[in-house]
């Protein structure tokens, strides 16, 4: 029996890794290595992140996106230059080959409790034990289409998560669905592919990041202090504190989680969208319905009008909802031990659900730990967190079995 498992090679597994491998405590990491970034967001797509707040997280901060792009000659500052998509992936390549060369390339097919930890299926029929079990599993299990659009089939109507490559839409008709960052982000992409690409969104306006170029003055800086999820005093609050977030009511988490940060842009991708792409503000998508092989999609405007658009194939950039019940590799009696609140794990201080030895990740957190949760920046702590608490088990349990059995030493 292996003593702990990730399951999961984005940021936060490969932080998670990191960590334990640095505390010499035993351990085997499972995943497609950045497979949310490479395989389910779009080619030519800037992160909204700024760079100081992109990291993978090693124990001593040694490896940073800032020294990666240094040795491979990557422009890069930490506020004023998005992030490229590629440049990411190709630094999350680079932190697992020195930083977790123990990364096999394997999923976990099966997952379910047994005496004293868990057993795991990989998709290439190996069965192993674990005592703990950490699911880094990111975003695309979560992937939320609204159900008026998802009773379409795939050919017709997809999530933004499903579209790496853009070029198979050149000369299509497209709609995209939404007002955040990924839907920013593919209706200019599409644009640029060649697509006669539309937006429609319920919100009114659309809201974009400022540019941080001038320094703030001191007042600003008081007022909204910089921070790894942006400025403001709340923002500066969830990103430094998620343990003391933790500790908040469980109501107040999880309206935090859900309205704090809501849809916008990065500064970036005003010009991309704005004077481009054709915009349908202030409306919500009510029926979908074939039409000679195109959809007809019936929109209905806040005061109530209507209005219609027929197009190839809409696309949902409808965002992430978490559903432990989603996390299917988990056998049904595993899922229904777990309690949850909003859907979400309910997770103690050291991220450990109510199973004991079975700790959630990432955006699965975020309802316990906070917005930060949701991005790269919170690997850090989580991994600090998770890696504490396994060592000193690791050590309670080692130094238990160092204790003679008197009842077979004494004569």
């Amino acid at each position: 029996m292996i003593d702990t498992v990730i399951v999961g090679a984005g940021p936060y597994g490969l932080s998670l890794a990191a960590h334990l491998r640095d505390r010499g405590l035993p351990f085997r990491i499972f995943g497609r290595l950045m497979d949310s970034w490479k395989s389910h967001m779009p080619k030519g797509m800037l992160l909204k992140s700024d760079g100081f707040a992109s990291n993978i997280y090693d124990p001593t901060g040694e490896f940073t996106l800032k020294k990666f792009c240094a040795q491979n000659h990557i422009e890069y500052h930490d506020k004023n230059l998005p992030v490229a998509l590629e440049t990411f992936c190709a630094y999350g390549i680079a932190f697992q080959e020195r930083m977790v060369p123990e990364l096999e390339d394997q999923l976990v097919s099966r997952m379910e409790l047994s005496h004293g930890g868990f057993v795991l299926q990989l998709d290439n029929g190996e069965v192993c034990a674990a005592r703990n079990v950490i699911l880094a599993v990111g975003i695309t299990h979560f992937a939320y289409t609204p159900p008026v659009l998802a009773q379409l089939g795939s050919e017709f109507v997809s999530h933004s998560s499903a579209h790496h490559d853009l070029d198979a839409f050149r000369g299509l008709s497209v709609t995209v669905i939404g007002a955040g960052s990924s839907a920013l982000d593919l209706a200019g992409l599409l644009h640029d592919a060649g697509a006669d690409v539309r937006l429609v969104a319920r919100q009114k306006a659309l809201k974009f990041h400022t540019r941080g170029d001038s320094a703030p003055s001191l007042w600003e800086r008081i007022r909204y202090p910089q921070s790894g999820l942006g400025p403001g005093l709340r923002s500066r609050f969830f990103a430094n504190w998620p343990r003391s977030f933790h500790r908040l009511p469980e109501w107040y988490r999880i309206h935090a989680v859900r309205t704090h940060l809501g849809p916008s842009g990065g500064w970036f991708a005003r010009d991309k969208v704005i004077g481009r792409v054709p915009l349908f503000l202030g409306y919500t998508p009510e029926q979908t319905q074939m039409d000679e092989g195109r959809v007809r999609l019936r929109l209905r405007a806040q005061d109530g009008g209507l209005r219609e658009i027929v197009t190839d194939h809409v696309i949902a950039a409808t965002g992430y909802r978490v559903d432990v019940d989603r996390l299917k590799f988990m056998d049904l009696a595993m899922r229904s031990k777990i309690r949850t609140a909003g859907n979400a794990p309910v997770l103690s201080s050291k991220f450990e659900s109510t199973i004991p030895g079975l700790y959630f990740a990432g955006v699965a957190a975020a309802n316990s730990f906070g917005p930060v949760a949701r991005f790269a920046f919170g690997a850090k702590f989580t991994a600090s967190c998770i890696s504490e608490a396994l060592t000193r088990e690791f050590s309670r349990r080692r130094a238990f079995a160092s204790v003679p059995n008197v009842a077979t030493t004494v004569k």
